[in-house]
């Protein structure tokens, strides 16, 4: 589908690969489908593209999100991850939307679906199990395996990551 299910935008995705067949430019792109990982190739002259020289980085193991601009770090702050039985999967993936909510919402001022699925869960609230980063209205358990495999954040640190990315933004676990 070329619109965003939740936020309506453009579908923006991650280019993985180029080959040229001939005469022929495709692209191999990063879908948002499980498995996690899964790819498809697409003529490139029905795409658009842009470079995007941001990248976040997720240590699982220090709790951190960091944030590149140009392989220069820019930003890192503490997270929250998966508990063991909902574990934050492992991958290659990207900001697939940018949702604003409720600021005093469970899930903190924004909202930012990966491409990526909950190897665990099929769906998460009414959700297609997709996971996200976000804030929290917990911020207490930032350090922590408190999540359902959402990579959560205190509500400021989600508000400054969200302004640096854009969609479409890699995302590295």
């Amino acid at each position: 589908q070329t619109t965003a299910p939740l936020s309506g935008g453009p579908m923006v995705l991650l280019v993985l690969e180029r080959r040229v067949v001939g005469d022929r430019e495709w692209m191999r792109l990063l879908l948002p489908r499980r498995p996690n990982g899964t790819s498809g190739w697409v003529l490139s002259d029905v795409l658009r593209f842009r470079r995007n020289p941001m990248r976040i980085v997720i240590d699982q193991s220090d709790r951190t999100t960091s944030v590149y601009r140009s392989g220069a770090l820019v930003l890192r702050v503490r997270n929250a991850i998966g508990k063991r039985e909902t574990p934050t999967p492992f991958g290659r993936f990207a900001i697939a939307e940018k949702i604003a909510t409720p600021p005093n919402g469970f899930l903190g001022p924004v909202v930012m679906p990966t491409t990526g699925f909950s190897e665990t869960l099929n769906e998460y609230a009414g959700g297609n199990g997709r996971f996200a980063l976000h804030g929290t209205s917990l911020p207490e358990l930032i350090g922590t395996r408190a999540s359902h495999g959402c990579i959560r954040h205190r509500n400021d640190n989600i508000l400054e990551i969200s302004r640096l990315v854009s969609v479409g933004t890699p995302v590295n676990i």
